[in-house]
């Protein structure tokens, strides 16, 4: 099947008003603070299935994370890692865990200017799905505990109710979030122009440009710079300067003069 080839499960929708539009968000450094795998990791460590010296390495690389966004081979490091890790454990133990890896560890790094972002698209009829690498048992826990509409992620493969240590397709990253959501989109009925996508990583400009209201949360230098050249709307809650209503209020007219200025340049044509 096309959602298992590229690695994306899908929670069931409920029903809502505006069917053809929905908002994407990335999770790590956009919705939360720091990245959820690695939150996945230490609450593994604390039920003992891995060393103190995997451990620091895991908080290493989560320490760079925080300071200079994505690098993918840290990334591919901690899936490597997390898969062998994994190998054996139940999906059960697995689900278990996302719930109090959320409780304990990412409720409270949850940046309250992408939650109501997120309410916002909600309130008014769309549906919001998240797009990350994180399993999908963990970002279907974050979805749910959030009341949001469902969550893409990485899938592991299981054999007898127990994790091999293989994926399902590729880590849910970079392009392949792209291609995740268009499988989406297809099956959904959604109109992509009238689609929102959020994320803070270059990675993630596959994603960004395929909708029609592409916003840049807590962006990477990479990133803000091709929002600057794009005439992207471009928010940071890192800072603490900006409150979620403000944070709400400025990207919903951000996001409106972003679609009259990309809906101009369209009628405009190639010069």
């Amino acid at each position: 099947m096309p959602e298992e080839k590229n690695a994306a499960v899908v929670a069931d929708a409920q029903v809502h008003k505006r069917t053809g539009e929905a908002a994407f968000f990335d999770v790590d450094n956009t919705l939360m603070k720091g990245a959820s795998l690695f939150h996945v990791a230490r609450k593994m460590y604390e039920r003992k299935a891995f060393t103190l010296t995997q451990a620091a390495g895991f908080a290493w690389k989560q320490f760079k994370f925080v300071m200079r966004g994505e690098n993918m081979e840290d990334v591919h490091s901690v899936r490597d890692s997390a898969l062998t890790l994994a190998a054996g454990i139940s999906v059960e133990d697995i689900k278990a865990l996302g719930e109090e890896v959320y409780d304990e560890m990412i409720e409270s790094r949850i940046w309250p200017g992408t939650k109501a972002l997120a309410e916002q698209h909600l309130r008014v009829g769309r549906k919001v799905w998240l797009v990350t690498a994180t399993p999908i048992e963990v970002a279907t826990v974050i979805s749910t505990r959030l009341g949001l509409t469902g969550a893409l992620g990485t899938v592991g493969e299981v054999e007898d109710g127990m994790y091999t240590g293989k994926l399902v397709g590729d880590i849910l990253h970079g392009p392949a979030k792209a291609i995740a959501v268009q499988i989406v989109a297809d099956r959904e009925g959604l109109d992509l122009d009238h689609c929102w996508a959020y994320s803070d990583s270059a990675n993630d400009i596959p994603l960004l440009t395929m909708v029609g209201h592409p916003v840049v949360i807590n962006p990477d230098a990479k990133l803000r710079r091709h929002a600057r050249e794009n005439n992207w709307p471009v928010y940071d809650f890192r800072s603490g300067r900006r409150a979620a209503t403000l944070g709400l209020k400025a990207a919903t007219v951000g996001g409106a003069v972003y679609g009259l200025w990309r809906g101009f340049s369209r009628f405009r044509g190639p010069r």
